[in-house]
């Protein structure tokens, strides 16, 4: 008996290790599996970018370079920093290679990355690319082939939208969507997400903007249906809701000319009949005039509605389940055109893991979001009043000009009235002094008499 009870009991124990050890395992299946897979990640957090990226120089002199930067305004000055667009007018090609190519065949693909135009941009890109790991990076330019591509895009007051192209069977393909972009300039985060299910969904600081099906909001096949070739609309169809009455007529009085004699004009009393022809009174609008009559509209008896073409099986549709799948993707890239630099690139990831990119997300660009925005505001504010300043310094120069020049035209005033009055005295002093000549002439004159 105690020989049974102890094969028992260890036969017992075996079995909860052997549980034990099974649910470990799942455990730790499961674990691996939750792991996100990350193909790419960069956040520029130290000054070795440089040797991680590629610069294209296929546009020579065109081109300038990215610089390391947090920029103007920032939430945190290391966190921030990443790569910013340097000169106006300029390319910029700039490339990263995945540590391995990789396929999103039955993946989930996300596409996510920070932008911050800074600058206010006019007109400019701020979209990425995804190569294939063929691409020759020292050459990649506007017309190399790309998978995808994705991000903001300005030009003016008409462009403000956010670009989501996918190459298909060697065309690139638009979406038929209109997805706003913002235009502000603040740092905002950019995430594009492609099911296996051949579904998508764009976001932009973390909410979702547009979603749908790949196949609805992109060309990427012939419509299901076509116009049946063969269906013809009757010919006793009547599409017209409405009708002449015939019942209708028009008044015998209704015809009036739109335009009569001006019964107020008269015949200038200087009208030359052989010299200036024949005189005829202006023009006037009648004010009886009531325009081209037309009968009242009566519901059409006879109204079958709208016609509409019958649909048949377009014959060129063929269904394509793999609309989001690229066997090829290597490399990431930077192809822009901007006319005001300024633009700062950070946080770039691709993942398969749509909660992993909104937790880093909310790690990188949630955390210093809204301490970039407080920076901002007390700089603009910090320029608002000195700019108050200047212009209030500005007056009191503008009013200490004028009381200036006020005064000297005052002294040139006093000047002429103080000449005007030496001159006077003056004049008076010489009619004295004639006086006096006088006298002493007239007193001389009957001496000079005597003498003779």
């Amino acid at each position: 008996t105690k020989l049974v009870l102890h094969v028992s009991q260890t036969h017992s124990c075996s079995h909860r290790l052997t549980m034990q050890r099974t649910f470990i395992l799942a455990l730790c299946a499961t674990l691996a599996l939750a792991e996100p897979t990350i193909w790419f990640k960069e956040t520029f957090e130290d000054e070795g970018w440089k040797d991680r990226w590629v610069a294209s120089t296929y546009k020579g002199s065109e081109a300038a370079d990215f610089k390391w930067s947090a920029g103007k305004f920032y939430g945190d000055p290391e966190k921030d920093k990443g790569i910013q667009t340097s000169t106006d007018a300029r390319f910029y090609a700039l490339s990263a290679k995945f540590p391995e190519a990789f396929s999103n065949e039955g993946k989930t693909l996300v596409v996510q990355f920070t932008v911050k135009h800074e600058q206010s941009i006019d007109c400019g890109g701020g979209y990425v690319k995804i190569f294939p790991s063929t691409l020759d990076q020292t050459q990649m330019h506007g017309e190399s082939p790309y998978n995808i591509m994705f991000g903001p895009d300005i030009c003016g007051y008409s462009t403000k939208k956010v670009h989501v192209i996918f190459s298909y069977n060697g065309n690139n393909l638009l979406t038929t969507k209109d997805i706003k972009c913002k235009d502000d300039a603040y740092t905002h985060l950019y995430t594009l997400i492609v099911r296996p299910d051949n579904t998508y969904e764009v976001k932009i600081d973390n909410e979702k903007v547009e979603s749908g099906k790949l196949e609805d909001d992109w060309g990427f096949l012939p419509p299901k249906e076509i116009p049946d070739p063969d269906a013809k609309k009757p010919e006793d169809w009547d599409d017209k809701p409405k009708i002449d009455d015939p019942e209708d007529k028009k008044p015998e009085d209704w015809d009036k000319p739109q335009h009569i004699a001006d019964p107020d004009a008269k015949k200038p009393d200087d009208w030359d009949d052989e010299l200036d022809g024949e005189w005829e009174p202006p023009q006037v609008d009648n004010p009886d005039y009531k325009g081209e009559w037309k009968p009242r509209q009566i519901d059409n008896p006879n109204y079958k509605g709208e016609w509409v073409h019958p649909k048949t099986p377009n014959p060129e549709y063929k269904e394509d389940s793999n609309l989001y799948r690229y066997t090829d993707n290597g490399v990431l890239g930077l192809d822009l055109w901007q006319v005001k630099s300024g633009t700062i690139f950070d946080n770039f990831l691709i993942t398969d893991d749509e909660e992993y990119a909104k937790t880093f997300g909310d790690e990188t660009w949630g955390k210093t979001k809204d301490p970039e925005k407080k920076m901002k505001e007390e700089q603009d504010e910090a320029e608002r009043k000195q700019k108050e300043e200047e212009e209030k310094k500005k007056k009191e120069e503008e009013g200490d000009t004028d009381d200036e020049e006020e005064e000297e035209d005052e002294d040139e005033e006093g000047t002429e009235d103080d000449e005007g009055d030496v001159d006077e005295e003056g004049g008076e002093e010489g009619e004295g002094a004639e006086e006096a000549e006088t006298e002493e002439g007239d007193s001389e004159e009957p001496q000079a008499k005597d003498e003779l």
